[in-house]
């Protein structure tokens, strides 16, 4: 089966400029986990869940013991709560943050012609899980895992009404 077979055709997408709490609301109401990202009509990057938990990510707690001296016992909570109130800052802006911030920009694409199989074995390659599906240079579709299982599922059920 062609991956043309099994995509979905005309995949819903977002602008680099499109604000985080957009994006996160169009995986909502699609059920989707990624977006092409689009500059016009240009594929410049990939948007997906991933990279919106990477901003999520905190520092590894050192393994090295560390004992305050009487100062430090002072000065430790002051400066935990201007890093707290940071951190609150820089989250309430994460939803204006535009894609462009977090996406990725080396995107790796499909053609229509590839077979589902061939796409398959990019996305593992790459760790992947989705490809958009190019046509020149024009995105007419994006191809998931579970697209890929679908075509398998169908190819399969197909063959075992027929024998």
């Amino acid at each position: 089966m062609l991956v043309k077979e099994a995509m979905t055709k005309d995949p819903i997408v977002c602008t680099a400029d499109t604000p985080l709490r957009d994006v996160v609301a169009l995986f909502r109401k699609h059920h989707i986990g990624g977006l092409p990202v689009m500059a016009g009509k240009e594929l410049v990057g990939i948007i997906t869940e991933s990279d919106l938990i990477s901003l999520l990510e905190t520092e590894r707690i050192s393994d090295d013991l560390w004992l305050p001296s009487p100062f430090e016992v002072i000065e430790v909570p002051i400066r935990e709560y201007i890093n707290w109130e940071k951190t609150k800052h820089a989250l309430t802006n994460i939803g204006d943050m535009p894609a462009k911030k977090i996406m990725t920009h080396r995107v790796v694409t499909a053609t229509g012609e590839m077979d589902v199989e061939e796409a398959a074995a990019l996305m593992l390659k790459e760790g992947i899980a989705r490809l958009p599906v190019m046509e020149g240079k024009k995105v007419v579709g994006i191809i998931t895992r579970a697209d890929i299982i679908n075509a398998i599922g169908s190819a399969y059920s197909g063959r075992e009404g027929g024998e």
